[in-house]
């Protein structure tokens, strides 16, 4: 079994993000659920991406990486949206990275340095603004031809935070079938 780091997203550690992680420890994996705003949600992405941008994004992005000084190296990071400037910071320089797994959301890794070759799954739905228009679907479809081991979902509709089952956005459909293929991709590490 994996043990998974998963990131939040701009709305912090709501309830679908802690479902999901639940998902995952049903299925045997040890899960971690950092809380980079520190207690703090929001009820919408706007709201969360301004009070990301008040503690500036090096900041959060530092939050994530101490998170797991105390974990072991051999870890599989995730992370939601915002979530994902930590997992491909800590993909790309933490050794012993078992995964990544970007979930709407992209950055490529090589903002941090050289891919490791650590298999990888990314996310997102195909007419979601923040990844489909962002730059972020074209930067993982180059990601993706690049690496063997990186496979890219893209489902159809518009959210943006489709999996997170306490968001209005939430699409239960693309949800399982995201959760499937998680659970898949951990099962085969």
């Amino acid at each position: 079994m994996a043990e998974v780091v998963l990131f939040h997203h701009a709305l912090g550690l709501t309830a679908g993000v802690r479902e999901f992680a639940g998902d995952l420890r049903a299925a045997g994996h040890t899960v971690h659920t950092p809380d980079l705003f520190e207690g703090e949600t929001f009820e919408s992405v706007d709201a969360g991406v301004a009070h990301a941008r008040s503690l500036g994004f090096d900041t959060v992005l530092a939050r994530g990486v101490q998170a797991v000084q105390a974990f072991p190296e051999e870890l599989v990071y995730a992370g939601f949206s915002l979530g994902v400037m930590p997992t491909a910071q800590l993909a790309a320089t933490r050794p012993g990275a078992k995964g990544a797994l970007f979930l709407s959301g992209f950055v490529p890794p090589s903002e941090f340095g050289p891919w490791p070759g650590v298999p990888a799954q990314i996310h997102g739905m195909a007419a979601d603004p923040e990844f489909a228009d962002s730059g972020d679907l074209a930067a993982a479809q180059e990601f993706a031809a690049a690496e063997n081991a990186v496979d890219l979902f893209v489902y159809p509709g518009s959210a943006h935070l489709f999996a997170d089952s306490s968001f209005s956005e939430y699409d239960p459909a693309a949800a399982g079938l995201l959760t499937g293929r998680v659970l898949e991709f951990l099962a085969g590490l």
